[in-house]
This record gives C-alpha cells, structure tokens and sequence, in this order.
C-alpha cells in the first residue's frame, strides 16, 4: 500500500502525533492506501503556513498572476488525467468513465477562475459633494474547505478554485473515505507553480481534523459540502469565531414529467440523474413525480432502462460502481427493508455484474413505485441507487409534492408548455430548475446552492467568488 502524508507548506509530513488511518477500495473490499491522521496540532500547521503565504509570495500576487498560476494548473491536472481518474475511481468507486470526466471538471472549474481571477470589479458610488466613494472585494485570508466523498475532485475544483482566485489561500480537509485524488492534487499545484501555504491538505477524521478546522481563530471562511447533521455542527463551531460559512447540504430533488413532456428525450435524465455514482449525489434525481396520464407509460420506461442497469467494479465501467464503503451499503439497503417491511412495490431492479467481487460494497439500482409523499423513502435523502416514483393529476398538486420535504437543491420540470414552465420554475423551492432537462451537464458556470436545508451560499459560476470574498467601502474627502 502506497502511503500519504500531509500536504502542508508544499511539504509531505506525517500527522503530528504519527496517527495513520488504512483507506479500503470499495471495488473489492482490499487495503487500498494509509494516510495520516491529522489532528488539531496538524490543522495549526496547515492554517499558519496559509497565514504565511498571505503575508508573503501569494498575497503579493496581482489577480492577473493568481489567474495565470490556475491556468498553469489546470493544464498540468489534464497531462496526469490517467493518474488522478485511477486514483478517484479506486478511491470513491465510480466507474472509470465517470471519473476521468471529473478530472476533466477539475480543470475547467480551475480554467474558468483563471479567466475570472482579475474580473472581480468593485463601484464607484454616487455620495455628498467632496467625497468620493469606491467598493472594493478583498479575500477573506485563510478559507477552509471541507470536501466530502463523494466528488473529492469536482467540489475541490468548485471551492478551491474560486477561493484561490481571489486570493485567499486554503486549508483542505477531504473526507477520510476518499482522498487521494486532493493528495495527488496538491502535488500537481505545487509542480506547476502554486506558492507554498497557498493550498494545505489535512487528512483525517471529521470529529478531530474537520472540527478543528471548523472552530480554528484564525480561519476566516469555511466551505462545506456534506450532509445537514455535520453541516450544522460545522456552522456551530464557526459561529463562535464569527465566521461565514457556505453550506452545500443535502437534496431530495425532483424531476416533474407532465403528459405534454417529450418522453423519450426525458427517460435517460430521469434515470441517470438518480444513479450517476451510485446515487451518492447531492443533487441526484431521488423522487420522479408524473401526471397520472402518462404515470403507466414512464414507470415502463424506466423500468425497461433500469433492468439492464450492472453494478460492477469502478475499473471495468458498468453503469455503476460500488457504494463508498460499507457503513454506507448498510444505511441502502436498510431503506429497500423499510420498502419491503411497508409494502411498497418495487418496479424494477438492476443487476450486479457476474464479475463483481465479493468484497465489494454493491448495491443493485432499484426503482419504487407508488411511495406516499410523507413517507421516509419520499422524504429523507438516501445517498445510494435508489428512486422514488409517484403520480400526480394537477399543477398545484405537483408543485406541493415538489415543496414537500425539507431540501430544495434541485429540480427538474418536463413540459411543452411555455407559461407552465416559468409557472413552475418561480413555484418551486430550489436553488437550479431546469426546464426539460436536468444538470445541464455540470454547468461548471451555473450558481449552485440550495434553500431550506439544502444549505445556503452559492458556489459554481462568477458568484462563487463574490463568497469568497469581502467588500470594503472607501470613502475619500477631498474638499
């Protein structure tokens, strides 16, 4: 096994107090790699070689030298797109497909904030005769990002290239279960430029490293994607500094069918929006909501879609790999016993591959029908391959399904209607509608964020910058 120490000051170092954890690859149950365990003493490392950086190389840059720095690093992140896919496919269990097209994301996020790093522009405001007053955006200082499983490198791309775009420089914290990729990460930066303390990677467990770094003095700003119980402890802990925090939390988003949508083209959105990386997706289509018209005729189409849907190791591309680790097969599959003890009706299943190992954390892709809107399935955020189906006759009805659970990430709304669809992407409570799609291709560009416990904050396109970042008002006299 391959061994990771910290990524501290353009330094590889092992945990202050020599404390390791042993990763497992979710494909076959096998030791994959040991990383560090870092505690609060390694997180008062990390976060004092960001505090150096800010008072020397980094924070002399201009905004033109930040942008061309992440330019820099944007191509060096393509010419190792074979290491850094293998590592998050091995790591996460994503089939290798689905994570060289996250390599590939990584290096937009960090091309499109390269361009955006010197076009973050202040104002002049109109005041009493003698003054003149000016808006500028300065960074925050020390950022601390706390990365979850699921999409290390996407979402490191989407917090991480924003924040050092404005100049801050960063602690990374990236979930224990899959980290790799942000290690391997952090050595491609520091090989193509990035200063020293301008990114630091901390490994470890969430309630010793993560909490550290959410209750740290002299952390600034802390971004955090993961689930409404750790964000809220997140949140808690930053308050007592005063810190803002972005919260990207949990989703139980919608796709909405009625029975003037093009149904062909709406099929394989339905589907793959709810089994992309075996489900374990914030913004994953979970609940399928059809006019009772055409109910009949969707849950047969997808039905047919899903039957020939194969879980199978990240490395051999099936449809789908396996679920991160075991802890969360168990919380899957203890929600298809909650089906069966209640009685709902499973539509259809997929299959796991012949070829699947016996260790692996696999679970088989599974449609519900009929589920009633109040019940756990319909209301609580799964985290695996599993949807939910149900029938609606009106659009007031729809719209109250819609609104129905506490999340409001995403939602998809598939009409020919024109005024129905503005209808319904004013009615519904979610931070992206689509409208006859869903995702638009990761829309590297899109402000992304959600309402109710979704979280709050925006990250993706230009306005992840501005929470990057802090305003400050000048006001000169001059007579």
């Amino acid at each position: 096994m391959r061994r990771y120490g910290n990524f501290i000051n353009n330094v590889r170092q092992d945990a202050v107090q020599g404390g390791v954890l042993i990763l497992q690859n979710p494909s076959d149950g096998s030791d994959l790699a040991v990383i560090a365990r870092g505690t609060e003493a390694d997180i008062d490392l990390a976060v004092n070689a960001a505090r150096n950086a800010l008072s020397g190389t980094w924070g002399q840059l201009t905004a033109t030298e930040r942008g061309r720095i992440l330019h820099k690093i944007s191509g060096a992140v393509l010419r190792e797109i074979d290491t850094l896919s293998e590592l998050e496919a091995h790591d996460v269990g994503k089939p290798l497909v689905q994570a060289r097209a996250d390599v590939v994301a990584l290096a937009r996020y960090l091309e499109f904030y390269a361009g955006a790093a010197d076009k973050v522009h202040g104002d002049t405001l109109p005041y009493q005769n003698g003054f003149t007053v000016l808006t500028v955006f300065e960074p925050h200082g020390v950022t601390g990002h706390i990365i979850p499983w699921n999409y290390p490198m996407q979402i490191l791309g989407r917090s991480l290239g924003a924040a050092l775009a404005m100049g801050n420089a960063a602690v990374v914290k990236p979930a224990e279960e899959a980290c790799l990729s942000i290690l391997e990460f952090a050595r491609i930066a520091f090989e193509a430029g990035l200063p020293a303390g301008a990114l630091n990677v901390v490994t470890g467990l969430g309630a010793e490293a993560g909490a550290a770094l959410s209750s740290h003095a002299h952390v600034n700003h802390i971004s955090f994607t993961g689930s409404l119980q750790t964000g809220a402890a997140v949140q808690t802990a930053a308050a007592k500094n005063a810190v803002p925090v972005t919260l990207e939390l949990g989703g139980k988003s919608p796709q909405i069918v009625f029975a003037d949508a093009d149904i062909e083209r709406a099929l394989p959105f339905l589907v793959n929006a709810g089994i992309q990386n075996a489900g374990q997706t914030c913004s994953a289509s979970s609940r399928i909501l059809v006019q009772r018209e055409i109910y009949e005729q969707v849950i047969a189409g997808m039905s047919e879609r899903y039957r020939r849907l194969q879980a199978g190791a990240a490395l051999n591309d099936y449809d789908l790999g396996p679920v991160v680790s075991r802890r969360q097969k168990m919380i899957i599959e203890g929600y298809l016993q909650l089906a069966e003890q209640d009685g709902l009706q499973i539509a259809a299943q997929g299959a796991i591959a012949e070829d699947a190992p016996q260790g692996g954390c696999y679970v088989r892709p599974t449609l519900i029908r009929d589920v009633p809107p109040q019940h756990r399935l319909a209301q609580e955020e799964i985290f695996g391959p599993v949807q939910v189906i149900m029938p609606f006759d009106t659009e007031e009805e729809a719209v109250a399904l819609a609104n129905s659970t506490p999340y409001g990430l995403v939602c998809g709304v598939w009409t020919g209607d024109g005024a129905r669809q503005l209808r319904m992407a004013h009615a519904v409570q979610a931070g992206q509608v689509f409208i006859n799609n869903y995702g638009a291709g990761g829309g590297i560009e899109l402000p992304f964020g959600g309402v109710k416990r979704s979280g709050h904050g925006r990250e993706k396109g230009f306005e992840a910058l501005y929470g990057f970042a802090t305003m400050k008002t000048i006001s000169v006299f001059h007579g």
